[in-house]
């Protein structure tokens, strides 16, 4: 997938291998990519701002109080700008957390993060969930994952939490480190604490608690690959005996060994489809996928996605398409919109009683 601009922009910092710019770069790449598990993108503000904090021009809590003033100071948002102050804002507070030398291992470290990460964007930042959950994801065909009963949450993290500090590392290779990691993670993540935001703030934990054990972590791995840690998190702890699936840590310690060991693998959300391996409609978006980068068009997974349903019902709605994709109904507004302006899809005969028309040939 090709560079976004601001990646291209943040790299060049990294490129001019000042440690402080560097260090700075990569917590900025690290929370601007997180949005990404929401369909979320910063605004070239954002951009603008994290640069000139990269540089030394402001401090990361000016940066902070710069987003704050300027989406109080827009009182007229429309519902996209509402996502984009989303990124933002949670954008420049990861940055933050990331760059401060402070870390206890605890739940409430965990629901600490939640609320500096959400507080003035969800009314419930910080706060367990006291609600049962479901949601579909695009991964298992729109299944959801069984998360944590609400009257069970607060035991089940501490019991989490208890056997992770007992536990020793000592006498593991780094393999065996990097396995029980990924468990570790599928199992806080599984849990589910918060209403929403739950995947944002597991990764920032998990950096934190990585960097105690010294680990050198990869920034760009979550930076590029936030929507593949969300599935492999999801794959890791989803079971359809009937069906032959069962739940798997491997598609999470594919990403755990580039994160922290520089391995070079192959970090793909279609292999982690269910569908995959009987060869169906996502082991066919592999040859998409490559007729549509090797060619004229560019598309992503998630605009694939979306296309594929339009094939099969070209009057199917959006929230409809969401159910289907395992995205919001706001992500796909959104991007229905991206998609026309792009020429990929139309729509025919207004909204009532229109149609969608995919425009591109796969």
């Amino acid at each position: 997938m090709a560079d976004k601009k601001w990646e291209l922009e943040l790299n060049e910092y990294i490129r001019q291998g000042e440690p402080d710019k560097v260090d700075k770069s990569n917590a900025w790449k690290t929370a601007i990519g997180l949005q990404d598990v929401d369909g979320l993108k910063p605004s070239e503000y954002l951009i603008e701002t994290a640069k000139e904090h990269i540089e030394g021009k402001i401090t990361i809590s000016e940066a902070d109080k710069r987003i704050q003033n300027y989406y109080e100071e827009r009182q007229d948002r429309s519902e996209e700008e509402a996502d984009t102050k989303e990124a933002d804002i949670v954008s420049v507070r990861i940055a933050k957390l990331l760059g401060e030398k402070t870390f206890q291992f605890s739940p409430v470290e965990l629901q600490n993060i939640h609320r500096k990460l959400f507080e003035g964007v969800f009314k419930h930042a910080g706060k367990i969930r006291d609600y049962n959950i479901t949601k579909k994801e695009w991964v298992l065909k729109g299944d959801t994952v069984m998360y944590a009963s609400c009257d069970s949450i607060r035991a089940t993290l501490d019991y989490d939490f208890s056997q992770e500090k007992n536990f020793s590392y000592e006498g593991l290779s780094i393999e065996e480190s990097v396995r029980h990691i990924a468990r570790f993670t599928s199992g806080i993540w599984q849990i589910h604490p918060f209403g929403e935001g739950n995947t944002r703030s597991t990764a920032v934990f998990i950096i934190k608690y990585l960097k105690t054990f010294g680990f050198a972590v990869s920034n760009e791995t979550f930076a590029e690959n936030s929507w593949y840690f969300r599935n492999a998190l999801v794959r890791a702890n989803y079971n359809d005996l009937q069906s032959g699936i069962h739940a798997t840590t491997e598609f999470l310690e594919l990403f755990f060994e580039n994160l922290l060991m520089n391995a070079d693998h192959e970090l793909k959300n279609r292999y982690m489809h269910i569908d995959f391996q009987s060869e169906s409609a996502i082991q066919s978006a592999n040859e998409k996928i490559s007729k549509c980068q090797n060619g004229t068009l560019e598309l992503s997974l998630e605009e694939l996605a979306i296309i594929s349903v339009l094939k099969a019902n070209p009057s199917a709605t959006q929230k409809q398409i969401a159910e289907m994709t395992g995205k919001s109904e706001r992500t796909i507004k959104r991007r229905t919109v991206e998609m026309q302006e792009k020429g990929f899809i139309a729509r025919e005969n207004g909204k009532r009683n229109g149609k969608w028309k995919v425009l591109v040939e796969l």
